[in-house]
């Protein structure tokens, strides 16, 4: 962990792009609130296959004017160098210099389409065209990526990413630290130097949780796992427990010297905030 200490802390938040006028609305107000916490961007989704891409941008957009920095997610899947190229130019123009490259989500039944493969890919060609000009965040699986043929593969994947220009990290979410010190230390033992901030998700909802989590691989420990079934339909003890673990979570990564968190906010502030108020930050 001793390459993650020598980082400063910062702090960001993750948001979705709103799917009617309400969801706009709302997110309006989220923005507002998570601001006063002074985080160092809001980072905007961007679906499989590209499938919310006039939403991240408007999204992105009124971040910006909102006085803000934004910080897009640009997928390779299903795009080309020009599309890219392109979507480039336009946050730029809106004063972007922070952005999210990933691979992104396989369209389901559909094949894989476009000018890159992998990430690594997307982040080598976001560097070419824009110099130093845009701070790049790839993903990290502390747990390993789903797809992943083997846990050497994947931090392979990673090292690969920041080797092409990535300049940090944020990885999925997880409940398990010590998956993500033997990540960080892997990680050191290859070379790597750049900060891997720790994905966080406020625990809400259980089924809700339990779905994301088998889709994306990050595992629920199942003392967790358990005590969340055992409340039932009760959502205060749900949520009770969930900012517990959570608050407890955060608290041992940056005692243990984590370079930061990144909320998985689902749009809202509430959860956030109280995990914030409880670290004292």
């Amino acid at each position: 962990m001793d390459s993650q200490k020598k980082f400063p802390r910062t702090f960001s938040f993750e948001f979705f792009p709103p799917r009617n006028e309400e969801g706009r609305v709302k997110l309006r107000e989220t923005v507002q609130q998570l601001a006063q916490l002074k985080p160092k961007f809001f980072s905007v989704t961007f679906g499989a296959g590209g499938s919310t891409r006039e939403g991240t941008y408007e999204t992105v957009k009124e971040i910006q004017a909102q006085g803000q920095q934004a910080a897009p997610h640009i997928s390779c899947m299903g795009t080309t160098r020009s599309d890219i190229r392109a979507l480039l130019d336009g946050y730029r123009q809106l004063g972007i210099r922070h952005v999210v490259a990933l691979r992104g989500d396989l369209p389901k039944e559909a094949p894989q389409t476009g000018d890159f493969l992998h990430a690594n890919e997307l982040v080598a060609f976001i560097r070419a065209e824009t110099g130093n000009e845009l701070i790049i965040e790839v993903a990290a699986y502390p747990e390993f990526h789903p797809e992943s043929p083997s846990a050497e593969s994947d931090v392979r994947h990673f090292v690969n990413k920041v080797k092409a220009g990535a300049d940090s990290a944020i990885t999925q979410y997880f409940f398990n630290v010590d998956a993500y010190w033997r990540f960080v230390e892997e990680c050191e033992a290859l070379g790597v130097g750049v900060p891997i901030v720790p994905g966080i998700m406020p625990i809400t909802n259980y089924k809700q949780l339990a779905r994301f989590s088998d889709a994306c691989g990050a595992e629920i420990p199942r003392w967790i796992r358990r005590r969340l079934e055992g409340f039932g339909d009760d959502l205060d003890s749900i949520r009770a427990f969930g900012m517990d673990v959570t608050t407890d979570l955060c608290d041992k990564l940056l005692v243990g010297g984590a370079p930061g968190l990144h909320f998985y906010t689902l749009n809202r502030a509430g959860p956030t905030c109280t995990v914030w108020e409880r670290l004292g930050l």
